[in-house]
């Protein structure tokens, strides 16, 4: 009852969707393009949505043999648990039997994880990371009166031992009524040279940070999460908020294994949100009022789930609206709603995978390593060719060059799946 309530409310965005729809492809139109995905990717590394659309469907076909299998792992746990020979497994049943299953297996006490990671010490994580891989240094500064928006706001300032002072960083990290619900960062004010002897801090104004191609622009972060689970990582950091004993390794296995028990489930899931995305907003959709259909057709299509009819997820969606603003290029101030850009989060995977195998695994917290990291992509920001960078960072098998437009190389990636793949048939057996 709760997941068909949720999945169906409020009725009113259909008519909303309808005409965010209309209204892309009148813009895309007068833009001179045939639909407002073109008009969207056409600047990006893919460069159109024919190509994002092969991409999508090749991971689609890669993951399906195991996400089925993961599929028949959950109705099978259910029919055990619940005592019956047969069982069908509804989409309200995969939270509820995967945390199960999660928990048979690997014993999992998030309080437990959560004593290891008090805010303090995940700070002093972000310092470390920094002066290990790029030899800079946080330093806590004071706000001036009148210069936070919240008492809340940690300030603190990034230092190189021969480049000075870098750049500003704000740190609002509580959870507040009226504030922004999601997780994300915001340039605050870009860097520029006011005069020959003057410099704004921190870099280039339009081609720093994330400012760049928006089906690259994941990428960094997509690596740096690697770093997140890293083992050799955590014990120089993460502590027990009473004792300071550091975390055990077992533990970290323990979270490494829960993490990975259902990978290609919410791979395909992303997969699927990608490919709605591109569809609503590409040339074929026509005028049709009929989202529904299309989306529920594409979930039987691309994912092992069934659609639960009178349910329409996709008018609660909001990554439709608002995603990519702050990363294609523009800053939320000066540009209007972007999307048909999330297949970017799946580029993003593909490359970080490569990134790491190739370049930072071996030695993550070398400073060998960032420096490569930093000269060959961070420091570049946009200024740079996104596939030019990438080449020059890792070499061949990174990028492949596809109908005119460029698809990440998915070996490393696919191999990575596999590893997954083989632990989690040693668990579920």
């Amino acid at each position: 009852m709760v997941y068909i309530q949720g999945h169906s409310v409020p009725q009113a965005n259909h008519e909303v969707l309808h005409e965010l729809i209309a209204a892309r492809n009148e813009l895309a139109q007068i833009m001179g393009y045939r639909s407002y995905a073109e008009f969207i990717v056409m600047p990006n590394m893919a460069s159109s949505p024919e190509v994002v659309k092969s991409f999508l469907l090749e991971m689609s076909k890669m993951i399906k043999p195991k996400a089925d299998e993961e599929f028949e792992a959950i109705k099978n746990f259910k029919r055990k648990s619940c005592g019956q020979k047969y069982v069908h497994l509804e989409p309200w049943d995969e939270a509820y039997y995967t945390a199960m299953m999660k928990s048979s297996a690997y014993n999992l006490d998030a309080c437990v994880v959560a004593s290891y990671f008090p805010l303090g010490q995940c700070i002093e994580g972000l310092k470390m990371l920094a002066e290990s891989l790029f030899g800079v240094t946080f330093h806590s500064v004071p706000l001036a009166p009148g210069e936070s928006w919240h008492p809340d706001v940690l300030k603190l300032s990034l230092q190189h031992p021969e480049e000075g002072e870098m750049g500003y960083l704000y740190l609002d990290l509580y959870s507040r009524a009226g504030k922004y619900t999601g997780c994300a960062n915001f340039a605050i004010k870009g860097g520029r040279r006011l005069s020959e002897t003057e410099y704004q801090l921190p870099d280039y104004q339009h081609f720093s940070g994330t400012r760049v191609a928006l089906d690259f622009a994941e990428t960094p972060s997509n690596l740096f999460e690697y770093y997140a689970w890293d083992y050799r990582v955590l014990r120089r950091f993460a502590k027990h908020y009473l004792t300071g004993e550091i975390i055990p390794e077992k533990l970290v296995k323990s979270m490494q294994g829960a993490r990975d028990m259902f990978a290609a489930t919410e791979l395909q899931r992303q997969i699927f949100y990608a490919l709605v995305d591109q569809t609503l907003f590409g040339e074929r959709l026509g005028q049709t009022r009929d989202t529904s259909s299309i989306v529920a057709d594409m979930k039987r299509q691309h994912t092992s789930w069934n659609h639960v009819e009178g349910t329409h997820w996709h008018i609660r969606f909001s990554h439709f609206i608002n995603y990519g603003a702050e990363q294609s290029g523009a800053s939320y101030d000066d540009c209007s709603f972007i999307h048909v850009g999330y297949y970017s989060y799946l580029y993003a995977k593909c490359f970080a995978a490569t990134i790491w195998q190739k370049l930072c695994q071996e030695d993550p917290l070398s400073l060998t390593t960032g420096t490569t990291l930093r000269t060959k992509i961070l420091q570049h920001g946009g200024a740079k060719e996104p596939a030019d960078m990438l080449n020059d960072l890792v070499g061949d098998g990174i990028l492949r060059y596809c109908n005119g437009g460029i698809v990440p190389d998915i070996t490393s990636f696919s191999d990575e799946v596999k590893l997954m793949e083989d632990k989690q048939e040693q668990i579920l057996l």
